[in-house]
């Protein structure tokens, strides 16, 4: 199974507002296991960014106007992510931001979904861990996943922590290299393609003493009695009318 966990920054918030991306970065899963097959592009959007989007990724209009517009890495974009499953938190967003770029350029796939399915990780944490924060830092910290470096959000940096979140959210394994077989740092987990080789293993089979078998049987009286019920532990259990030694005396 290949999945791309994808992550972009952008101009503002809202795409029908004219804001535009600036920089979409991308992680390349196989199997649940990292490969090295990256993708990471700034792209010019031909406007200002907002001061208030600057604050937030830090990235300015003078180094994004030496950048390429967005219909020049379309294509490359598309080809790297096509048939796979996008992994995406607040998929909804840069879905839509994906889609105003698409719909810009002509002999192109208009809505991404139409290559893609896509995996929206902020729904699936609130299912995980209704009634508390979901945000990628929030998770983060949830999940014991280093972002020391996110000072500042960035399409490619946020992706990779995504993916180490996406992993151990979806079944408790840390991201691994399929051409180095590394292991990521995030919280010492142990490798999950690693198995104890259980060849000629014969488990032992302990039966019970002659002493334990006797006490075993004058613990069941005991219960019997106090009971009024005669236990038999490899059946049934059969009632007895007679009352309780308690009842009687």
């Amino acid at each position: 199974m290949r999945e791309i966990v994808l992550d972009t920054e952008t101009t503002g918030l809202d795409p029908f507002q004219g804001h535009r991306l600036i920089e979409i970065g991308c992680v390349e899963i196989v199997n649940r296991r990292l490969t090295n097959r990256r993708f990471h592009r700034y792209v010019n959007p031909g406007r200002p960014v907002d001061r208030g989007a600057v604050d937030v990724h830090g990235i300015e209009d003078d180094f994004l106007a030496k950048q390429p517009r967005f219909a020049e890495v379309a294509h490359e974009f598309l080809e790297f992510v096509k048939g796979a499953e996008l992994v995406i938190h607040n998929a909804d967003f840069d879905v839509e931001f994906i889609n105003h770029e698409l719909r810009r350029i002509d002999g192109v796939p208009h809505q991404i979904r139409d290559c893609c399915a896509v995996l929206d990780t902020l729904a699936l944490a609130r299912r995980m861990h209704p009634g508390q924060r979901n945000s990628l830092d929030a998770l983060a910290k949830r999940y014991n996943v280093d972002n020391s470096k996110r000072d500042l959000h960035g399409a490619l940096l946020d992706a990779q922590i995504l993916t180490d979140i996406y992993l151990l959210m979806t079944g408790g394994q840390v991201s691994l290299s399929l051409d180095s077989g590394g292991e990521s740092a995030a919280n010492g987990a142990s490798r999950a393609d690693e198995r104890l080789d259980r060849t000629g293993l014969e488990l032992p089979v302990q039966l019970a003493s002659a002493d334990e078998l006797l006490a075993h049987e004058a613990l069941l009286a005991k219960i019997a009695k106090r009971s009024g019920r005669v236990l038999d532990w490899g059946g049934s259990e059969t009632p007895n009318l007679a009352p309780p030694a308690s009842a009687a005396a």
